[in-house]
C-alpha cells in the first residue's frame, strides 16, 4: 500500500484529492492537513510514502515543509499549486511531480503512477545505488539525474536513466524517453555536460546515447556501423566512435 498524506490549504482541494486517491486500491490515506506546521508534524508521526503538498500552505509553505524534514525521512512529494512559477524550485528540491490546478484525473494518474514506479525501485533495493549517484552528481556540480521539460502547458520530469537517446534539433535537443519525445531548449554541449559520462556517450556530433540502452552494433554501409538500441532504433555511428563505444558498452 502507498501510505499517502494530503496537505492543502483548500478544503475542497483536499476532498477532491481524497476522492481520487480513495478510488485506488493500492493507496491508504493517512490523513489531511491544512497548514504547513500540521504537515511537518504529520510527516514525522505518520511517516507517509507519498505527500500531495500544496505550495501555498499557511504558517509554513510547501518548500519550508520539505526543508523541515530530515532528508533521510522525506517522503515522495507531489507539489500541487495553481501557479507554475514555483516549478523550478520544485525541481530543485527533487519533487516527484508538479500538478497545476485544475488538473484532471489523467494527470493525477500520471503522478500516482510515477510514485508507484519510484517506490518499486526503492523496494527493490535500488535506493543505495541512487544515493551514490546523487552524491557523485553533487560533487561534480553540474550533473543532474532528471530534466524538467514543458509541453502543451504541462510540466514533466524526465529522469536521465529513462532517456534512450538525445538528438540535436537546431537550438533545441530532443530527449527520447519511454516512447515519448521531449523538446528542450538547450545545446548538445550543455546537455552533455549535465549527463553522467559513465552512462552517456556522444556517438555523433548530433546524437548522444544511453549506453545501458545499446543492444548491438551492426555493419552498415561503406564500412560504417550503426548503433541498435533495445527499442530497435537504429542510429548512425561516426567513424571515430566505434572502438570507444565498444569499450564503454562492455564496461557499463
Amino acid at each position: 500500500m502507498i501510505r499517502t498524506l494530503i496537505a492543502d490549504t483548500d478544503p475542497l482541494a483536499r476532498d477532491r484529492l481524497a476522492s481520487l486517491l480513495a478510488a485506488e486500491r493500492d493507496v491508504e490515506i493517512l490523513g489531511q492537513c491544512g497548514d504547513g506546521e500540521e504537515a511537518v508534524a504529520a510527516i514525522g508521526t505518520l511517516k507517509p510514502d507519498l505527500v500531495f503538498l500544496d505550495v501555498q500552505l499557511p504558517r509554513m509553505n510547501g518548500f519550508e515543509v520539505i526543508e523541515a524534514v530530515a532528508p533521510e525521512h522525506r517522503p515522495l512529494v507531489v507539489f500541487v499549486t495553481a501557479f507554475d512559477g514555483h516549478a523550478l524550485r520544485a525541481f530543485e528540491v527533487r519533487a516527484l511531480d508538479y500538478l497545476l490546478k485544475p488538473f484532471d484525473r489523467g494527470r493525477f494518474s500520471e503522478a500516482l503512477q510515477r510514485a508507484r514506479r519510484e517506490l518499486e525501485i526503492r523496494a527493490n533495493g535500488d535506493i543505495g545505488r541512487r544515493l551514490l549517484a546523487l552524491a557523485r552528481d553533487e560533487r561534480a556540480g553540474r550533473q543532474t539525474d532528471r530534466f524538467l521539460v514543458k509541453s502543451g502547458g504541462r510540466l514533466f520530469v524526465v529522469r536521465t536513466e529513462d532517456i534512450e537517446w538525445i538528438e540535436a534539433a537546431g537550438n533545441y535537443v530532443r530527449l527520447h524517453a519511454g516512447g515519448a519525445t521531449h523538446l528542450v531548449r538547450e545545446t548538445m554541449a550543455s546537455i552533455e555536460s549535465r549527463l553522467d559520462p559513465h552512462r552517456f556517450l556522444r556517438i555523433h556530433r548530433s546524437r548522444i546515447v544511453n549506453l545501458q540502452r545499446v543492444q548491438e552494433l551492426q555493419p552498415w554501409v561503406n564500412g560504417e556501423y550503426a548503433v541498435i538500441l533495445q527499442t530497435g532504433t537504429r542510429l548512425a555511428l561516426s567513424r571515430g566512435c566505434r572502438e570507444r563505444l565498444q569499450k564503454r558498452v562492455a564496461a557499463s
